[in-house]
């Protein structure tokens, strides 16, 4: 174990000490499980942020000019001929 020292604000630390006083554990063996929690989310993206870059994507979709399949399938077929 290492031994630190840091500051919270007193909300923080009162929820702190009751979440202990309930769980009849240590406060640091509840910042410890807190901590292991909040780990794999620290991060990532919020909902609101991951719905803001899916829309913005579908712009960028939709602002690509969309030629009929016919050109495309005529180029194709060009490129086998002149094999």
């Amino acid at each position: 174990m290492v031994k630190m020292t840091f500051t919270m604000d007193l909300t923080t630390a009162e929820t702190l000490k009751r979440i202990a006083t309930r769980l009849q554990k240590s406060q640091s063996f509840v910042l410890r499980e807190a901590i292991t929690h909040y780990e794999p989310h620290a991060g990532q993206l919020s909902k609101e942020e991951r719905k803001r870059r899916v829309e913005l994507f579908d712009q960028v979709l939709a602002s690509i000019r969309k030629k009929p399949a016919s050109d495309s399938r005529r180029k194709s077929l060009r490129k086998k001929s002149h094999r």
